[in-house]
């Protein structure tokens, strides 16, 4: 490949997606301005993973664009002349934080999308386009499923066709609260599959579990492995919001993804939407989250509890990623809650010092 561009470039995808990709392509270019920092403060910038990359990656070639600015993403896409692979990682990532500011919410998720999609249409149409999506464009629906407490998690009632398998792509995004960066997102999880049909373009669109590893800028708001086990190392303090510390999530490391998204790029099919994730051999409750990174960091987490749950939040979220892997069957999860944990300290522990 001649050229890759890379938005978000900083953040848990992004970074991933430069480290792999500019060992194969002539060039990476990166698209982040660092609005994490904006979003969550400075503990959660994603400057020190830009500084890697230009430290150690010979062909990266930072640029610090906001990809809300069209006429600024339009004309450094035509200037980059030929691109062969946009990753769009870039993103408003936390529904909290969504609903302080949901013009800028929607502006970065939405319009930001929007706004590549287009350059990608005008510049580089033969290019493929992978999209980071979210479990979150199906609301809480999800809450709905027969769900039963556990000693340390919810579960799907074993009677339901999905309890073996975590929940498919036909489960509906209608008549649900998605909070306001699901909404954000699912306007540009759809346009994106728009695109990939209306226009014949090579998009796929990724609706991502809980993304994470030892790239990720862990914050309160966003990052749950990730901050927990920076919380667990560090001393301190975890609030844990809502279903008793029983809500269960699927989590995938970063690697793992940017696989799947090569597998799609090797032999892409336009407008496709897969959820992506642990799937039902790699997800934890909080509880048991807690318990592992305790058992990683050797020592114990000071965390308190609050009844009052997240707005649109899961109470049980695994992924059917059945779809992905009978399209791509070579594509094989490598990473277990174990060793998505053990990575994300070692790699983690000197940075928060």
């Amino acid at each position: 490949m001649r050229r890759v561009l890379v938005t978000g470039s900083g953040g848990l995808i992004g970074a991933e997606a430069v480290r792999h990709y500019a060992t194969v392509a002539d060039e990476v270019v990166g698209f982040d301005n660092d609005m994490r920092a904006y979003f969550f403060g400075d503990a959660a910038s994603t400057q020190w993973a830009v500084d890697q990359h230009r430290a150690n990656i010979p062909n990266y070639r930072h640029l610090p664009i906001d990809i809300r600015d069209r006429e600024l993403v339009d004309r450094t896409v035509r200037e980059l002349g030929q691109i062969d692979l946009i990753i769009h990682a870039a993103a408003q990532p936390s529904h909290d934080w969504a609903a302080k500011e949901p013009f800028t919410d929607f502006d970065v998720n939405a319009n930001g999308t929007l706004n590549m999609l287009e350059a990608m249409r005008r510049w580089c149409p033969e290019a493929t386009f992978i999209f980071t999506s979210t479990n979150k464009v199906y609301g809480d629906t999800p809450n709905r499923l027969p769900l039963v407490e556990q000693e340390t998690r919810w579960s799907l009632d074993t009677t339901h066709e999905w309890a073996t398998t975590g929940i498919p792509e036909s489960m509906s995004i209608d008549a649900s609260t998605h909070s306001i960066f699901g909404a954000s997102k699912v306007a540009a999880d759809v346009m994106c599959q728009e695109y990939g049909r209306y226009f014949g373009m090579n998009i796929g669109v990724f609706r991502g579990g809980c993304l994470t590893g030892p790239g990720h800028s862990g914050a309160e708001l966003h990052g749950f492995l990730a901050y927990l086990m920076k919380c667990t190392a560090t001393g301190t303090p975890y609030t844990v919001f809502g279903y008793r510390g029983k809500q269960v999530r699927d989590n995938i490391h970063a690697d793992d993804l940017i696989q799947a998204f090569e597998a799609f790029r090797e032999a892409p099919r336009p407008g496709e939407a897969y959820n992506i994730g642990g799937g039902p051999d790699v997800n934890c409750s909080m509880l048991e989250a807690i318990e592992l990174c305790e058992a990683v960091a050797g020592r114990r987490l000071a965390w308190s509890y609050s009844d009052d749950n997240r707005i649109g939040d899961h109470i049980w979220w695994v992924s059917d990623i059945r779809k992905f892997q009978d399209h791509y069957p070579g594509w094989k999860l490598q990473y277990d809650i174990g060793g998505i944990l053990e990575d994300i300290f070692v790699s983690g522990r000197e940075r928060w010092q």
